[in-house]
């Protein structure tokens, strides 16, 4: 972790500063009608789940570029997790990858409280093959034509779930690389139909207060077909398991121009929005830093998940997911953990009964200024006042630059492999 004094000495230099700006922001908020400090309490509950994964270098299908101190095992990730929770106050879990951090759940409770962190949502993997296993996934897991192969599949799952109830999860993540590459290789209807059937095995194994979340991809690895390709099928699946089973979205898994704050809606509408994997794209998954691309569509998101507060068992999982391929991946989930709270904070200020009165009018001009009155507002005070009052650094990435932790962690850590693609 990094030296208190650090973060102390670094807030000392920005205080005065930030204060005339707070208040500044608070006078013209008030002439709005809008208290200040409650969008900044509501901004400091917030928080949001690191993916252990995203703490090392990302790749593509082409190659990967390592930096200096990775982690290299999963308590090296947490001690990650830990640093960019302590800089911000705002991603108080971390989401686990099995098996990439398999570990007594014993050692794992124990590093999570050294680092002040909790468990969120458990992931499986059966998109790729690990060591000593009996049956490849290059064909497929839950939807298999092979039965062993299948049962391979629903077995990791359920692995993960204990594991996870050892540790205080509360969801399993599932998303599958099952599809087809050429027209013909598989039929469509039986293959949904034994997804269906290895995702009921595993929906029976979640404890009463679990959840299962069940993630859509338009694309990749599978490029003609994918099983789980869309919202549409993603909702069916919901529906067909049960009630503890919803919908996970994920900001980079629709194609090009799909009006993802609308699927939002539906899914919130009718139940099933389990939560989100925050990032954004230019092309397709690409995984990029939050809000690097389209702020103002994770600002409409942000906006329907505000209109839903108060929905009687909403309670969506909030969490990123991103792969860092020329960044230190630190500083772009401290970044990208703030972009989100960005976000709220500014759906917070949107004049939902102005609003609703534009839209029951049929005003679509002023029902857009509306929102864009909202987005437009510049909450930079109300973030960093919310990270001064939690004792995190009013300007988390330059408190972690002076820290010199990567520097660090690199005497420690040995030196990654650059081989290959992927992401991790």
């Amino acid at each position: 972790m990094i030296d208190a004094t650090t973060i102390t000495a670094a807030n000392a230099a920005a205080d005065a500063t930030l204060r005339a700006d707070y208040d500044a922001l608070g006078d013209h908020l008030a002439r709005r009608g809008i208290d200040i400090a409650s969008i900044k309490d509501k901004v400091a509950a917030y928080g949001i789940a690191i993916p252990s994964w995203g703490v090392g270098t990302g790749g593509t299908r082409f190659a990967r570029f390592p930096g200096v101190g990775e982690p290299a095992s999963v308590f090296d990730k947490l001690d990650d997790c830990g640093v960019i929770h302590q800089l911000t106050g705002a991603t108080p879990r971390v989401s686990l990858h099995i098996p990439w951090d398999d570990a007594d759940p014993a050692d794992l409770l124990a590093k999570a409280e050294e680092t002040g962190l909790a468990f969120d949502a458990m992931n499986s993997n059966t998109f790729q093959d690990q060591p000593g296993q009996a049956h490849s996934y290059k064909y497929g897991s839950l939807s298999h034509t092979d039965a062993a192969t299948r049962a391979q599949a629903v077995e990791h799952n359920l692995y993960c779930i204990e594991l996870g109830r050892k540790i205080g999860s509360k969801a399993l993540t599932i998303w599958v690389g099952d599809g087809s590459n050429f027209p013909g290789q598989s039929n469509f209807t039986r293959q949904f139909e034994r997804y269906l059937g290895s995702a009921r095995e595993v929906y029976a194994g979640l404890p009463a207060d679990w959840r299962l979340l069940t993630e859509h991809k338009m694309f990749e690895p599978a490029f003609y077909s994918t099983v789980v390709q869309d919202w549409g099928t993603n909702y069916m699946i919901a529906q067909e398991l049960g009630p503890q089973a919803q919908c996970l979205v994920d900001l980079g898994h629709h194609a090009p121009n799909v009006n993802i704050e609308m699927i939002v809606a539906r899914l919130i509408q009718f139940g099933k929005l389990g939560g989100f994997h925050f990032n954004d794209s230019k092309y397709g998954d690409d995984d990029l830093d939050t809000a690097s691309i389209d702020p103002y569509r994770l600002f409409l998101v942000f906006n329907e998940l505000v209109e839903a507060e108060g929905t009687p068992d909403f309670d969506p999982a909030h969490m990123l997911d991103q792969s860092h391929n020329v960044t230190d991946p630190i500083e772009s989930l401290m970044n990208s953990a703030m972009e989100v709270q960005r976000a709220y904070a500014q759906a917070l200020l949107v004049d939902r009964a102005a609003l609703a009165g534009h839209q029951d009018a049929n005003d679509a001009l002023m029902a857009s200024e509306t929102l864009k009155a909202a987005f437009r507002t510049d909450v930079t005070p109300i973030l960093k006042m919310a990270r001064l009052e939690k004792g995190a650094a009013i300007d988390p990435v330059a408190a972690y630059r002076q820290s010199g932790y990567r520097a660090a962690v690199a005497e420690t850590r040995p030196v990654s492999d650059g081989s290959g693609g992927g992401i991790v």
